[in-house]
């Protein structure tokens, strides 16, 4: 074990004190992992529009003070009591939700979304004690999603770390730890092209640029990138997008332009916006027969999908996915093995790189639509 196992460790976290405030840097206290848990040191971590959404608190119960982050890599300092399946040394990345094993999703082929461990954004506190393991002065600080990798030492649930080749670049594949997963998974995983048909991505951020490299590696001769904003589109082509369509463009709906610029429709589609309006588009834009339409983007919570009910009898198909339909243990170290056999690309996802102490600057470039990624470099 290592020598600072069992013991608190005093380390550097970037603290949100309070909703859309710049993070300060603080020393916080690390407390050591409990039964099930396990203490990471970060190396690297990024940032992804989730943070900056509950960072800035608009739209739901504010929680502070908070450690935010959940797209990083790490190295495991010390487990605690029952995790059998990690030890010091091994290299993970944690990720948002979870794969506890034992739960009837987890035992399921069919799914990901582990009844323990899934996704939990209004919980800052870890789920054996309900207490948290980060402090400053005695004061609590909340975790988020169960990762809080905007901290040199964080404390995971086994569950939520997947284990991956020691090899593997954590600068780089970092970044599978969430939103490009997400994306690329919903299209091979979920949307599934075969070689040769046409895909419509709506939304051209992390997330569609995902999705976009998806349907490029399955093959998709045609990949249509929708967005509202065009400065996205000469990005996009290096993702496998061909073809472009702005809605603010057209009097008609973007749905009847696309069946227009494919002869009824496209094979298939994946919504990465969150916006209803698009949902409704994605769906109704793919061909009768075979069309398959796949939502990813979160909605508001008071947001409802209408479309016709024809529209599902003339064969069209609509499905939701969940971080790419990966269950995070038993698929992300073949993902990244597929970024080490060369089979995926990462590092055009990857627009900058901030040290740690310059964190703000990651929230700066991604508030101003200026970065697909930004890596944080921990310890510096």
């Amino acid at each position: 074990m290592s020598s600072t196992a069992g013991q608190v460790i005093k380390c550097k976290a970037a603290v949100a004190w309070e909703a859309g405030k710049p993070l300060v840097i603080e020393e916080v206290e690390v407390a050591p992992p409990q039964a099930n848990e396990v203490r990471v040191k970060i190396v690297f971590t990024s940032l992804c529009h989730t943070d900056v959404y509950f960072w800035e608190a608009k739209g739901q119960t504010p929680l502070f003070p908070r450690i935010f982050g959940h797209e990083a890599g790490g190295i495991v300092e010390s487990v605690g009591e029952g995790v059998k399946d990690l030890q010091p040394g091994d290299h993970v990345l944690p990720v948002f939700t979870g794969e506890c094993g034992d739960c009837r999703h987890c035992k399921s082929e069919e799914s990901n979304m582990c009844d323990l461990l899934r996704i939990n954004t209004d919980r800052g506190v870890m789920i054996s004690d309900g207490k948290t393991r980060f402090s400053k002065n005695g004061q609590p600080i909340h975790h988020f999603v169960g990762t809080s990798t905007f901290s040199e030492y964080t404390v995971i649930h086994f569950g939520c770390l997947a284990k991956i080749n020691p090899a593997a670049p954590l600068d780089k594949v970092c970044v599978l730890s969430c939103g490009i997963s997400t994306g690329f998974g919903a299209t091979v995983n979920v949307a599934k092209p075969k070689k040769g048909q046409s895909v419509a991505i709506f939304g051209l951020g992390a997330v569609g640029l995902a999705a976009a490299e998806g349907a490029r590696i399955s093959g998709a001769s045609k990949i249509i990138g929708v967005d509202l904003n065009p400065a996205r589109f000469e990005e996009a082509k290096k993702f496998g997008c061909n073809e472009f369509v702005n809605p603010k463009d057209h009097s008609k709906p973007v749905q009847e332009v696309i069946a227009e610029m494919t002869n009824g429709g496209v094979d298939r589609s994946v919504e990465c916006t969150g916006s209803i309006q698009a949902m409704i588009s994605a769906f109704e834009c793919v061909h009768d027969g075979w069309g398959v339409a796949v939502l990813v983007g979160v909605p508001n919570k008071d947001d409802a999908f209408k479309t016709h009910p024809m529209n599902f009898l003339n064969e069209r198909t609509l499905k939701g996915t969940f971080f790419g339909n990966y269950k995070p243990r038993s698929d992300i170290p073949g993902v990244v093995e597929k970024y080490m056999n060369k089979e995926m690309e990462l590092d055009k996802f990857i627009t900058h790189s901030v040290p740690f102490s310059e964190i703000n600057k990651a929230f700066d470039y991604m508030l101003k639509g200026e970065s697909i990624r930004c890596i944080i470099r921990m310890g510096e």
